[in-house]
Parts: C-alpha cells; sequence; structure tokens
C-alpha cells in the first residue's frame, strides 16, 4: 500500500485541528476533527471551493438545528425531521458535497438540552468550523504533487499498453481473455489520465507566462488522451470482431495490418517528441502514414461485392475501417499540435519522462 499525499494530509489536519480546539477550550475537539477529514482536498484549488461550500453548508446545519430547536425542541422525531429539511435546503443550492458536514453540525447543536442553547450552538459551530479552516490550511502548506508529471506518467504509460495490443491484435498473436481482461483495466486507466488532467488543469500559476504555456499544454494533454480512446476504441474493435478480421481477404487484411503498424508507430514516436526525445520528421514521412485511409477505405468498398450487403460481416468490418480511420485522425491532429508545440515554443520547459 502506498501512503500517498492525501492520506499524509489528511493525518495532519486531524492533528492541526485537534490541537486547535483544544488550544481554544473547545469541549468538543473532536467535532474539529471530523471536520477536516471531510474538507480536506488534494488541490489548493479545490480546497478553497470546498472551504466556500463548508461554511454554506455548516450555516445552514446551525441554522435549521437552533430554529428546529427553539420551536420545537430536540426529540429523536424532531432531529430526523430538520435532517431532511437541511438535506432538501443543500440539494436545492447545488451543496451535495457538504451534506455530511452540514448533518454533523445540525446533530452536534440539537443533541444540546442546557438553557445556554445559543451560546451551545455558537461553540459547536465554531469548534466544526476549526476544522473546516485547519484543512484549508494544510492544503495551503503541504503543496499538492505535481499532477502534470503524474497525467504524463498515466498518458505515457496507457498509451504504451493499448499500442502494444493492438500491435499483438493485427496479427492475432494474442490470448482473447487476458486482452478482455486488460481492456476492462485500460478503461480505468483512461479514467484516472482524465482525473489527473482535472486536477492539473486546477492548478493556478501566478505567473502570466507560466499561465500561458500550461493553456498550450493543455491542449496537447487534452488530445493525447482523445487519442488513447480513439485507440482503446481501436483495440475494442480488433477484440470483439476477431473472427470477421480472419476471415477478410488476405489484401484487406494486410491493410489493416499496415495501416495499423504505421499508426502506432507514429503514435509511439509523437509521445516521445513531446518530451524532446524524437526529432520533428519531414513533411513527406508524415503524409505516408495518413494518406494509408485511403487506400483502406478504396479496400473496403470494394468488399460488398464479395458479399451480401445485409450480411453483419460487412457491417463488423465496416465498423472496425471506421474505428481505424478516426484513431488516424486523432493522430493527425496530436501531430499538428506537438509540431506546433515544438515549432514556435520549443524552449518552453516539458515534463519529466518520469514517475
Amino acid at each position: 500500500m502506498k501512503l500517498g499525499a492525501r492520506i499524509f494530509k489528511t493525518g495532519i489536519a486531524i492533528v492541526l485541528s485537534l490541537y486547535s480546539a483544544q488550544l481554544l477550550h473547545s469541549p468538543s475537539p473532536v467535532l474539529a476533527a471530523i471536520a477536516a477529514i471531510f474538507a480536506i482536498q488534494p488541490t489548493i484549488y479545490r480546497s478553497y471551493l470546498t472551504i466556500i461550500e463548508q461554511i454554506q453548508g455548516n450555516l445552514i446545519g446551525a441554522i435549521v438545528a437552533v430554529i428546529f430547536v427553539l420551536l420545537l425542541g430536540n426529540h429523536f422525531i424532531i432531529i430526523g425531521l430538520a435532517a431532511i429539511i437541511v438535506i432538501m435546503i443543500n440539494l436545492k443550492l447545488k451543496l451535495e458535497n457538504t451534506i455530511g458536514l452540514s448533518m454533523v453540525t445540525l446533530i452536534s447543536i440539537m443533541e444540546s438540552t442546557e438553557e445556554t442553547f445559543i451560546t451551545f450552538a455558537g461553540i459547536r459551530f465554531s469548534t466544526i468550523m476549526i476544522g473546516v479552516f485547519s484543512a484549508f490550511v494544510v492544503n495551503l502548506i503541504f503543496m499538492p504533487p505535481k499532477y502534470e508529471n503524474k497525467l504524463y506518467s498515466k498518458i505515457t504509460s496507457t498509451t504504451e499498453e493499448i499500442i502494444r495490443w493492438i500491435r499483438l491484435s493485427s496479427r492475432h498473436a494474442y490470448d482473447h481473455h487476458l486482452l478482455k481482461s486488460d481492456i476492462e483495466s485500460i478503461k480505468k486507466n483512461v479514467k484516472m489520465m482524465e482525473d489527473f488532467y482535472t486536477m492539473y488543469k486546477e492548478e493556478r500559476s501566478y505567473l502570466k507566462k507560466s499561465t500561458l504555456d500550461k493553456s498550450r499544454k493543455l491542449v496537447i494533454y487534452r488530445q493525447m488522451i482523445i487519442t488513447a480512446r480513439k485507440g482503446l476504441d481501436t483495440l475494442k474493435k480488433l477484440h470483439r470482431f476477431e473472427n470477421e478480421l480472419l476471415q477478410l481477404p488476405g489484401d484487406f487484411k494486410a491493410a489493416i495490418q499496415e495501416q495499423l503498424d504505421l499508426l502506432i508507430y507514429r503514435h509511439e514516436q509523437l509521445m516521445l517528441m513531446f518530451i524532446g526525445k524524437v526529432p520533428l520528421p519531414a513533411a513527406e514521412e508524415v503524409l505516408d502514414v495518413f494518406s494509408n485511409n485511403q487506400k483502406l477505405f478504396a479496400l473496403f468498398l470494394n468488399q460488398p461485392r464479395e458479399m451480401d450487403e445485409d450480411s453483419p460481416h460487412l457491417f463488423h468490418t465496416m465498423q472496425i475501417v471506421a474505428a481505424i480511420i478516426d484513431y488516424s485522425e486523432q493522430i493527425e491532429h496530436l501531430d499538428l499540435l506537438i509540431t506546433s508545440f515544438h515549432s514556435f515554443h520549443h524552449n518552453e520547459i516539458l515534463v519529466e519522462d518520469k514517475d
């Protein structure tokens, strides 16, 4: 098990919230710790948004608790009714993420039977806010990991796995069941890529030049993810229609394999080109890679003469060809972005190629 930054920050936030609550002589420091757990976030920007939401959610829980206790008391049924009202208000205001902490605030306040209820409610509310602010301070002090490195590393490893399977699938040199399980794993990795992309996008830059550099990189990373997705779609089609692929005429089958080899080779080149490990290729070399789509499509158009137009085999073959062409177009767009990036912004610092 790997000790991640968020786990480490959560532990520190709990310690800080408990210490702060005790220092301020709060009667229930544990409430501050609970609030800190809810408020900890992986990025400073998300932490800022969270603290705004948590303040609103806590106010809703505290106000509803005070109103219900003063008007109706704090019977178990009344607490349950108040909880329903708090949930409805949070949902109405689109504060779904604060429902848990609002419930903590509500119940911790409504449990009181003291005569000085308002004072008690204020102390409980303040204690919970100590936890929220403690989590925010921890997020500010302990800087989040470099999500750009994590993003590129995940894109690279996932793309390499997709390319490896496409190369094996085009030659029918793979285990069908093993590929099926690996496709599910690749889907999860693609989702992680998108999560890292969102976190990197949320990181704030304080210099104008850094903001512009990051904006250009975000465009490329977005296209890298889209291209990897199209590669995965192609792999899924090759896996799903394996039998149809085996029954294709020899020249058509060879054309598919040739085009896939060119595409995955170009895809590999682009990933290395982005970090400066491969120089920009000659224009005619790039043209050869993408012009083969016309040859592949022409071969496909000749297939209906040899089979019934209502044959499922024809439609399945069409899906394979469409996926390959779509994958090719995304690689072509990625090629354009990376080539432009290196042509006009080659002095910018690029991401490190490491975990």
